[in-house]
């Protein structure tokens, strides 16, 4: 399956804000937004709900290159999430996005009949590289009613 494909026709808001993946699997994503103009906020840098978004969305790529095999049998779905801005971004902004839980745990836990809860940690970098926000997002994978 091709994650990134997948997702950005899942969620049309990512593909408006013009996400595009660099790569996405073994439980990691990286995903990229552009710098336009109607995404920029009052100091000329990305909004920060678009960067949130991004974030977001590398998590969610993050997380099915981790759990896609489980989608016939759970929804996963973000539960909560939390975000840091460090400090102001400019140009393109990249997410590099890493899930923080053992699949087989999460699998698991799964099994038990359990909905298990698993962190992604999410940072977000400027076109020099530097880290301008962190975020983490709490995903569960919610077992399909019989």
């Amino acid at each position: 399956m091709d994650l990134a494909a997948f997702l950005l026709d899942s969620v049309p808001f990512a593909r408006m804000l013009g996400i595009s993946f660099d790569s996405a699997g073994s439980g990691t994503a990286v995903a990229r937004m552009p710098d336009r103009a109607d995404l920029h906020n009052h100091v000329g840098g990305p909004h920060a709900g678009a960067m949130f978004t991004l974030a977001e969305t590398a998590s969610g790529a993050a997380m099915l290159s981790a759990f896609a095999d489980q989608l016939t049998r759970a929804v996963p779905l973000a539960k909560t999430a939390r975000v840091d801005y460090r400090r102001p971004a400019m140009g393109e902004v990249t997410a590099s996005a890493t899930l923080r839980a053992d699949r087989a745990e999460v699998v698991a836990r799964l099994d038990e009949g359990r909905r298990p809860e698993f962190d992604v940690a999410v940072e977000i970098l400027d076109a020099d590289g530097v880290v301008v926000a962190e975020m983490t997002v709490v995903w569960t994978l919610r077992p399909n009613r019989p």
